[in-house]
């Protein structure tokens, strides 16, 4: 494995966190230990997970309040949620907030070790779609690791924010682009003064990609930017 693979793990009870945390890391896996909701949710925002694990019975925030807030700024990265609840209503209730799937403890390591095998499996291709670092835009490429952005043998050198905002639209390409997700991803923090510097990063990002008619990086209001290339 030439990278780790990193999971977030939110756990109230500390032995199990700890328990848990040891056997993953053990097998493997980059694991970070959140006591609760609010905790792994801080987490995550200022991390790069391929995986969380939630338990649902927390205290400050529950999995489920999680999961959700999760799923705002990620709709791919998989959940599975870790309950000592069998009821049929609590594992609907994951499903419909976003669960790739779902463990009822007690369980054995060897369950959850299959089960996180299982959807990684199944995500695999959206997993490496966020690792990637170049990308072909209309007339453009663009290389994130050098922050080239070449048109026709040209290129312009982006500085490190600009690189970094022009590879999330990319990875969201025809997608709207959250502006809170942006925001943490790249300035870690959603207030009024980083909101108004994005802004003025799109705009830098417009005029770098304006040799080539069919890009546009569209406002929607409200939520955030549409990354449109026409063909």
């Amino acid at each position: 494995m030439s990278e780790k693979i990193k999971l977030l793990l939110a756990e109230d009870d500390t032995n199990l966190g700890n328990l848990l945390s040891d056997f993953l890391k053990a097998k493997g896996y980059e694991v970070t230990l959140a006591s609760n909701g609010e905790e792994a949710y801080s987490f995550f925002v200022k991390g790069n997970y391929h995986l969380c694990l939630l338990d649902v019975m927390m205290p400050v925030k529950d999995g489920f309040t999680t999961a959700k807030e999760i799923r705002k700024i990620n709709t791919s990265v998989p959940i599975i949620f870790l309950t000592a609840k069998s009821m049929k209503e609590d594992t609907l209730k994951g499903f419909e907030v976003g669960a790739d799937d779902y463990i009822s403890k007690p369980f054995s390591m060897e369950e959850l070790l299959a089960r996180i095998s299982a959807v990684l499996r199944r995500t695999k291709d959206e997993v490496e779609v966020q690792h990637e670092t170049f990308f072909t835009i209309g007339n453009y490429t663009f290389d994130y690791q050098k922050r080239h952005l070449t048109h026709q043998g040209e290129f312009v050198k982006l500085t490190s924010k600009e690189s970094d905002l022009l590879r999330l639209l990319c990875l969201n390409e025809n997608k709207v682009l959250d502006r809170t997700h942006a925001l943490k991803a790249i300035w870690e923090d959603d207030n009024y003064f980083n909101a108004r510097s994005m802004d003025v990063y799109i705009a830098k990002l417009r005029k770098h990609l304006n040799k080539d008619k069919n890009i546009e990086i569209i406002n929607v209001h409200g939520k955030g930017f549409r990354f449109v290339v026409h063909v």
